[in-house]
């Protein structure tokens, strides 16, 4: 055991919690350092004498056990320049045993660094990747791998749902675990569910766990999605309740008619394409049809798309209300991940 002589805080051990958390906030606290404790007091090794502040605790020497400094933040990790450091991401997404973030150009030259200070500060992690926009018909990211197994195939579990996901071949958000369960928690029995840009199929599997559909429907023009979004249906044992396709979405009404299903509930979450297929989508209303929309949107743009997607029906004799609009997720500075619940109705002639 090595042991070290420290100065060290005295503290009444019903205090010391609080002295402890602003000590922290101070950087004053030797964390190389086991705190030390007995009935009455609390003894935290320190960094410097701060009896000369305005402080009524006792400041002593003490030995103390050397402990090993655990290392919470990657960024503590990574040497860089000091005006490169505030360009460090504070969030990344994580799926499986894989981390994948966008790193600015400048970071460029340290990926490696990066890469291996992520994979020390997140034991259960094998892989990181950096990842640049979702691109091209198939909803890509380009990947590279930059620290770890060279992989980029993982099992991603969320809801006590297990999901085989390919970064590099398809398009996966952690962060809209919350979503995908409250839409499930609006699905109502018996409904035909439609999703029109399916994935690996999160929203139809998180639905049929924890809704009682009639059947989910789920198309995709990704051969590699659709492939595995069949092994997830298949793993999670709701073969029954979930089809998937390979189809276009502009051939989305072809693909209902082949199961000869009429949707209650369509999910649209394409964010910067969704609204060119809006139309498409409302053309398979029949009577009525709720339809979740999802859209990366300025604060000041929220309102005027409402307007925009109340226009389209308008035209093709639909109507829209019961619009609830929530900001799932911060994209950028000033930008918004955006849903849209969107009650759409079929015009009649009993309908102004």
């Amino acid at each position: 055991m090595d042991i070290e002589t420290s100065l060290a805080l005295k503290i009444p051990i019903k205090q010391g919690e609080s002295i402890r958390q602003w000590l922290l906030n101070l950087d004053l606290i030797r964390k190389d350092l086991k705190i030390k404790k007995n009935k009455n007091y609390l003894y935290i090794p320190i960094k410097k004498n701060i009896s000369d502040t305005k402080f009524s605790y006792e400041v002593i020497e003490l030995s103390f056990e050397k402990q090993p400094i655990k290392i919470s933040q990657y960024q503590d990790l990574v040497s860089l320049p000091e005006e490169l450091k505030t360009l460090l991401p504070t969030s990344f997404d994580i799926i499986g045993d894989i981390i994948v973030l966008k790193l600015p150009d400048p970071l460029q030259p340290y990926t490696s660094q990066i890469g291996k200070s992520l994979l020390k500060t997140h034991s259960h992690v094998k892989t990181v990747c950096s990842i640049d926009a979702v691109k091209g018909t198939y909803r890509t990211r380009p990947v590279t791998i930059i620290a770890g197994d060279k992989k980029t195939d993982t099992t991603h579990m969320e809801y006590g749902l297990s999901f085989e996901v390919d970064v590099s071949k398809t398009y996966f958000s952690p962060r809209l675990a919350t979503e995908r369960y409250r839409v499930a928690s609006l699905v109502q029995p018996h409904e035909v569910v439609f999703d029109m840009f399916t994935g690996v199929a999160p929203f139809p599997l998180m639905i049929a766990k924890f809704a009682h559909p009639k059947t989910i429907l789920g198309i995709d023009i990704n051969p590699d999605a659709i492939q595995l979004a069949k092994r997830n249906i298949q793993n999670n044992h709701f073969n029954t309740t979930i089809e998937v396709l390979q189809e276009d979405a502009q051939n989305a009404a072809k693909a209902l008619d082949s199961l000869q299903l009429i949707p209650d509930r369509i999910i649209m979450n394409l964010p910067f394409e969704a609204f060119h297929f809006f139309p498409i989508a409302l053309s398979l209303v029949k009577h009525q049809t709720i339809i979740h929309y999802y859209d990366m949107l300025k604060e000041e743009d929220i309102e005027k798309r409402k307007q925009q997607l109340c226009t389209i029906a308008q035209k093709q004799g639909r109507i829209l209300d019961d619009f609830f609009i929530h900001r799932i997720k911060t994209y950028a500075p000033h930008e918004f991940y955006i849903g849209f619940d969107i009650t759409a109705k079929r015009i009649t002639a009993d309908v102004a």
